[in-house]
């Protein structure tokens, strides 16, 4: 019989949302690191600090201070730097992640330029009409040189957009589009946010309770993932093992699914640590999550980040599934609530 504390659904979601609706692609995710901070002073019993790299960490003195542990998700996501301002007075990006160029094709986006200042526009093919282009339209390639950003400001050269403030290096945010909806999440960037949203939330579960994890445990909310060296740096080196949270691969050939946790006990890094996986599985069997195991083979994590840059530790992976990763993502609220009460059921093994 499970006695995890009680998760507050409706937070979840809220913050979820709020989060989502914060711009934050790799390398500009300073709103969104400061958006949960806020959030994280709620709660006193947490020592809240900021990395040099920017990166937001949160120590909770646990019930023993022996073989501490550490939990991270991360809060960057994929987005695009102004490359070049073009002749027609258009943007052409260079992307940050690993999305494909179709993937944000008709997308609306925010240009952020230097002096503060936000510029809208929309993700369009250079030739996009099909009743100037034709049959072209369809048969081109989506690349970074055939996908533009037009902005919404009167612009029709070089001079004229740089007139803007806008130059080459300033970051370009991905609308969310975020939509809650019979118990679906649906909106980009649920990769990472969902798992911050499961953090805080379970953070938030055990401070409501009046209760402390059984071991001094160090949450990272990490700022460079979608780019491989996110939790490189930022985990103390006494930690003895570090748990993942970060979304399921759902899709043709996939275990995982929108409604249930997952435990990755591979992905093409090779595999997680067993020992600590199967001790997470015995964790979701006694407390009655449902969960499936799965592998992801065009996937990493933070866990490889923090393993590649020398750390002697246990690492383990658990997540939402997430449909349509790296695209218009999609999960469900018995997704979330799941992997909030797995990472509970971990913060409080003895």
């Amino acid at each position: 019989m499970s006695n995890l504390p009680e998760i507050d659904t409706p937070f979840l979601l809220d913050f979820l949302t709020k989060l989502l609706n914060t711009p934050s692609p790799t390398g500009f995710a300073g709103l969104a690191i400061s958006f949960t901070e806020q959030t994280l002073k709620a709660f006193p019993t947490l020592k809240l600090s900021r990395t040099r790299k920017g990166a937001l960490t949160a120590t909770w003195r646990g019930d023993q201070d022996e073989a501490p542990r550490a939990v991270t998700a991360h809060v960057d996501t994929l987005g695009g730097m102004v490359k070049e301002i073009k002749s027609n007075g258009r943007l052409k990006l260079s992307k940050i992640g690993g999305f494909v160029w179709n993937t944000i094709e008709g997308e609306g986006c925010t240009v952020f330029t230097r002096s503060g200042r936000q510029v809208r526009g929309a993700i369009l093919l250079t030739k996009a009409s099909s009743h100037v282009f034709g049959a072209e339209v369809g048969e081109m390639k989506r690349s970074e040189d055939t996908l533009e950003v037009r902005l919404d400001a009167r612009t029709l050269s070089e001079a004229e957009t740089l007139e803007l403030g806008i130059g080459v290096g300033d970051f370009v945010a991905f609308d969310p589009r975020v939509e809650v909806n019979a118990g679906f999440i649906r909106s980009r960037h649920l990769d990472d946010k969902a798992c911050v949203a499961v953090l805080v939330t379970a953070v938030k579960a055990l401070a409501d309770a009046g209760r402390q994890p059984a071991r001094t445990t160090t949450l990272l909310i990490s700022n460079y993932e979608e780019v491989g060296h996110g939790a490189a740096a930022g985990i103390p080196a006494d930690v003895e093992e570090l748990l993942v949270v970060d979304m399921a691969a759902v899709g043709e050939g996939q275990n995982s699914d929108e409604f249930h946790a997952s435990l990755c006990v591979k992905d093409s890094g090779g595999p997680y640590h067993h020992d600590m996986s199967n001790r997470l599985r015995a964790m979701a069997e006694k407390n009655e999550i449902p969960y499936k195991v799965d592998i992801y083979p065009h996937y990493s994590s933070d866990g490889e980040a923090w393993w590649s840059a020398g750390a002697d530790a246990a690492v383990a992976l658990i997540g939402p599934g997430v449909d349509a990763s790296h695209n218009y993502e999609r999960t469900h609220t018995e997704a979330l609530v799941a992997t909030t009460r797995w990472v509970l059921a971990y913060l409080l093994e003895e």
